[in-house]
């Protein structure tokens, strides 16, 4: 039978190791058995050890404990193996202290896993690096607005803007800076705050970046709207009597000319003539409002969803003669073929028409010309349609202006076409890019 208490087991080897000692001696003293004796020294010598190795135990066990403490190994047990009351109240204690352990440290991970779903599902980009620029993390609004799918360092980041890593090296806490950053598609407008902790000995940037480029335009385009209001209201004011006035007093110069004292003929047909150009001019300056009004007045999108396909053939039937009587060559491609877009048909053939009136319009006396309408899926999966034309490009101190109302660089331009545009790609939650190479392109870009 094997005996599991502590203290009496204990008591037990001491005894027996005392009486093997005992033998020993005498075997010593009173014999010649020395092989016995031999046999006998190396028996007590195992159980000294064996006695000194059970004692140790405890020690053992407490190395144990304190060591799955320091590598956070709570999957540790003490199993009371009733050695006695003692190592049971140990064994207890101990179990009881990586329980605590355990339950802290879950505790701790869940409130790690809230935090990071929290933060992988906010909208507003977040990255936090060392000094070294070692990427500690990085959410998914983030990882979208930069276009990337995983980030190591922030220097990776000099292949999409070398400006921006820069920035955000150089930041320091408490900061807040503005930065474009443009590619062939597409061009953003960020506003990045940087704030630091320090976390074992090492600093570390926590940075959120958000994209401000739709609200920047919302509030230029509702700026300009306002602005266009107060300008149609107070010229209306003036033109239409002036309009109504120069009528009234050309139908008098008709009617009662005979008769009265008026200046001779050939003044008469001065002022009739002057008369007459004061009308046209008043008449003009009133359609030319009106025109202008359009801009505040865009229809509400009436959804539908159709093919790009049919769209892009109708248009073709309706700008191909055109564009053929005018030496300019003309295709188009959708990929795929069965691409369909939800918008309002109506209002985004308005806006492809304009875009490639202007297009022939740029390539007036150029050899070769050609455009292409072209419509795709980016890599985010968002629809674009693209309008291309070889033609001189666009200048770089006027490609920030094309989309003002009222500027214009054709002399019979209105200016209004391109802002037009762009709140129809508003109204539809999307936008209107351009880019421009001098002498080789220029590509129009509607993102859905």
């Amino acid at each position: 039978m094997i005996i599991k208490n502590f203290r009496l087991n204990i008591i037990l080897r001491v005894a027996v190791l005392g009486i093997s000692i005992t033998i020993l001696f005498y075997l010593i003293f009173y014999t010649v058995l020395y092989a016995s004796i031999i046999v006998l020294a190396i028996i007590i010598i195992v159980q000294l050890y064996s006695l000194i190795y059970y004692a140790e135990k405890t020690n053992r066990d407490l190395s144990r404990f304190l060591s799955a403490i320091e590598h956070s190994d709570f999957s540790q047990t003490f199993i009371d193996t009733s050695l006695g009351s003692s190592f049971k109240d140990l064994y207890k204690s101990f179990n009881k202290v990586i329980m605590k352990f355990q339950s802290t440290r879950s505790e701790k991970e869940e409130h790690l896993r809230y935090l990071e779903t929290v933060m992988q599902h906010v909208g507003i980009g977040l990255i936090s690096y060392n000094q070294n620029g070692e990427i500690q993390f990085i959410n998914n609004a983030a990882k979208r607005l930069l276009k990337v799918t995983h980030l190591n360092n922030i220097s990776s980041l000099s292949k999409i803007s070398r400006s921006l890593t820069q920035k955000l090296f150089a930041l320091e806490a408490g900061e807040r800076v503005t930065i474009k950053i443009t590619d062939e598609n597409d061009f953003i407008q960020l506003i990045i705050y940087a704030t630091e902790f320090k976390l074992r000995d090492q600093k570390y940037r926590l940075v959120s970046l958000q994209n401000i480029q739709s609200e920047l335009e919302e509030k230029e385009m509702e700026a300009w709207q306002q602005l266009i209001r107060v300008l149609t209201h107070e010229i209306m004011n003036s033109i239409t009597p002036i309009s109504s006035l120069a009528s009234t007093v050309q139908s008098i110069l008709k009617n009662n000319v005979q008769g009265q004292a008026f200046p001779d003929p050939e003044s008469l047909d001065d002022i009739n003539s002057a008369v007459n150009t004061i009308q046209r001019r008043s008449e003009g300056l009133i359609h030319f409002v009106n025109s202008y009004r359009n801009l505040t007045r865009i229809p509400k999108p009436n959804f539908q969803i159709f093919r790009i396909g049919s769209l892009f053939e109708r248009i073709k039937n309706l700008m191909s003669k055109e564009l053929e009587e005018k030496g300019i060559k003309f295709s188009q491609c959708v990929t795929p073929e069965s691409l369909e877009l939800t918008a309002d048909p109506e209002l985004v053939e308005q806006v492809v028409i304009n875009l490639l009136i202007n297009a022939e319009q740029s390539l007036e006396a150029k050899e070769s010309a050609e455009i292409s309408l072209t419509a795709s899926l980016d890599d985010r999966g968002k629809i674009l349609i693209k309008v291309t034309d070889n033609g001189p490009g666009i200048p770089e101190d006027v490609i920030e202006k094309i989309f003002i109302p009222f500027y214009s660089t054709k002399k019979a331009g209105s200016g209004i076409g391109l802002s037009l545009s762009r709140q129809i790609m508003r109204a539809h939650g999307g936008n209107i890019r351009v880019t421009s190479k001098s002498s080789e392109e220029t590509v129009f870009t509607l993102r859905f």
